[in-house]
């Protein structure tokens, strides 16, 4: 079933904005101190659930189910 034309424009600038969030969330990992593991753990938590998302924007725009997590990591890179 072909995806709504509100849904598509909505995955669609979602699909947009992820890459510039993830790109942040990594300048920040980058300036955070070692010491600060709390900080450090969030940001990468943070990267990580956009990254997922960002794969899964891509996979519903493109018509497709995602079944496993498997699938979602090799849609990432």
């Amino acid at each position: 079933m072909p995806t709504p034309p509100r849904e598509r424009l909505r995955l669609e600038l979602e699909l947009t904005e992820l890459p510039g969030q993830i790109a942040g969330y990594r300048r920040d990992l980058a300036e955070t101190p070692a010491q600060d593991k709390t900080r450090r753990e969030m940001l990468d938590w943070q990267i990580r659930r956009d990254r997922k998302r960002l794969a899964e924007t891509k996979a519903r725009l493109a018509g497709e189910t995602i079944g496993t997590r498997r699938y979602i990591d090799d849609y990432i890179q």
